[in-house]
């Protein structure tokens, strides 16, 4: 991160200085007392940025690990100066503010810092009192007409606490992106011990299993003060959607993956209470641009422009799909694996997306979406089984997703995805019962940060011999990085050999080009 002196600080001006407060914040009021200790443990953040806005996140705890979810913050509102500078040492500062950070967010502080200019890099940090917190980096868009010589890009997923250390986090800043979009499975919602890696966990989750606004508070709390994960956060702006770890193992729409769990009370109504709480938790620790969610539902998917160059589709695979067929899990083709009113969007959101197609004139298309996108058949006998809790059981919705891009004439569509904690590079068809059929599209998919440990570090699956449009595999940890022009778009399969120990370097597994307006992954 970059920090510097306290004495290079400039105080700030009145709040609302070429900013937006969000969260129904109104001017800070001082309060009474000071704080005796740094309320800057869980680091800084930016994201969703626009042309000329950004929004700075920070949360104050002294305690990350409370209890009570408030970190040790005293419950008064307590004003947090801001500053947006255009040098890494905070000399030439161009927005400046003070935001009241409230008890009921948990301290958190969201900022819109407008009437910045497009294309720029910026540097930001808060103060509370006499303690500064680290200097983050961000950067705007693009102006919406420019086209940008490159983006860099990285994108990453799953990263549960107790299978291994966040070294990935690190090494992805090291890599210096302009921009990360984050898939899912940031947090995990068990208590220790409950879900054990096959190399064992090397740290513990504090508290319960979350199913509370408290435990969610101190979960994300007890992430956010990992110093690697802050290093992330710290270098570029993120956009991130979640996946179903954030509220509940393979949860879809109002139904948790155990009705009759203890923590859901086996009824709806307990259920939407813990989906309310897991939002507002979420909201609170993350730097999104959207209202803070007032219920058991929160509009998370959002587009992105990056200029000229690309669109973001930021989607949501929970919160509207239809229940898992067959139990969930890996199972033998059904009869209603088909069905057409199957739905992984929901009908909103693929009006939504097949609407952003229609309208798109970005030279790239991006899905940033949660689970496998690319048929992955698991039989290699006469046999077909599929992964119900993917796009596999969701086959209609895929095939009007697809069938939409390609009629909307998207010229480079590519899908993003996490989840399954391993790297595969797929070509996308049209038609997964014909094996002619030609190639609309290419998914790259981010292996875990942590998740399930170490790893095999196996680099073939027996499910590439089935489905010979899965061109890579590699079973560790680790993230992709990714090139963008208007010429092309290279990815960059980075990984580690280890976890449960920190300190991996990263290195490049696998890398894979796509040509503009060629289907299809070339391997580079």
């Amino acid at each position: 991160m970059f920090d510097i002196s306290r004495r290079h600080f400039v105080v700030g001006a009145g709040a609302g200085f070429g900013a937006t407060l969000i969260g129904a914040n109104a001017t800070a009021s001082p309060g009474g007392g000071r704080l005796s200790q740094n309320p800057f443990t869980l680091g800084v953040a930016s994201g969703d940025p626009l042309s000329d806005s950004v929004i700075l996140w920070t949360r104050l705890a002294v305690d990350p690990l409370d209890e009570s979810g408030f970190a040790g913050m005293p419950a008064r509102t307590v004003p947090v100066q801001w500053q947006v500078a255009e040098d890494p040492g905070m000399r030439r500062v161009v927005r400046r503010g003070t935001f009241g950070a409230r008890p009921e967010n948990a301290h958190s502080v969201h900022v819109d810092v407008r009437g910045l200019r497009p294309g720029r890099e910026y540097w930001y940090r808060f103060k509370v009192m006499r303690w500064l917190s680290p200097i983050g980096r961000t950067r705007t868009a693009p102006a919406p007409h420019e086209m940008p010589a490159s983006l860099a890009m990285a994108f990453a997923s799953c990263a549960q606490y107790e299978h291994g250390f966040f070294t990935a986090y690190r090494r992805l800043a090291q890599d210096h992106p302009d921009l990360v979009l984050h898939l899912g499975d940031y947090q995990y919602e068990y208590r220790a011990n409950t879900y054990v890696s096959p190399d064992g966990n090397v740290r513990d989750h504090a508290g319960p299993e979350t199913c509370d606004l408290a435990s969610y508070r101190q979960r994300h709390a007890q992430y956010k003060a990992d110093e690697d994960l802050q290093s992330a956060h710290a270098v570029a702006p993120w956009l991130v959607v979640w996946d179903d770890h954030e509220i509940d193992n393979n949860w879809a729409a109002g139904v948790p993956e155990n009705t009759e769990a203890e923590e859901n009370n086996g009824t709806p109504a307990a259920f939407a209470a813990r989906r309310r709480d897991a939002f507002r938790a979420y909201w609170e620790n993350m730097p999104l641009r959207l209202p803070q969610p007032k219920g058991a539902s929160f509009r998370i998917y959002r587009r992105t422009q990056w200029g000229r160059l690309a669109t973001f589709h930021m989607m949501d695979t929970r919160q509207y799909r239809d229940d898992q067929l067959y139990g969930d899990g890996w199972k033998a083709k059904g009869p209603d694996i088909d069905t057409p009113g199957r739905s992984m969007t929901g009908e909103a959101q693929e009006k939504w997306l097949l609407d952003g197609f229609t309208a798109s004139r970005q030279r790239w298309d991006i899905l940033g979406q949660q689970v496998f996108f690319a048929a992955q058949d698991a039989d290699a006998g006469p046999g077909e089984k599929y992964s119900m809790d993917a796009w596999d059981g969701y086959r209609a919705n895929r095939s009007r997703l697809t069938k939409g891009w390609t009629e909307a004439g998207v010229r480079n569509p590519v899908v993003l995805t996490g989840d399954v904690h391993k790297h595969w590079a797929n070509d996308l068809k049209l038609d997964w019962s014909d094996p002619d059929s030609p190639v609309v599209g290419s998914e790259l998919v981010c292996s875990s940060i942590t998740s399930t440990g170490d790893g095999s570090h196996s680099t073939t699956s027996a499910n590439q011999r089935i489905n010979p449009h899965l061109k890579f595999f590699n079973d560790d940890r680790g993230y992709v990085t990714t090139r963008i022009t208007p010429e092309a778009m290279t990815a960059e399969f980075r990984s580690l050999d280890i976890v449960t120990k920190p300190g991996a370097d990263a290195v490049t597994k696998a890398r894979f080009r796509i040509e503009d307006g060629v289907r299809g992954l070339q391997r580079a």
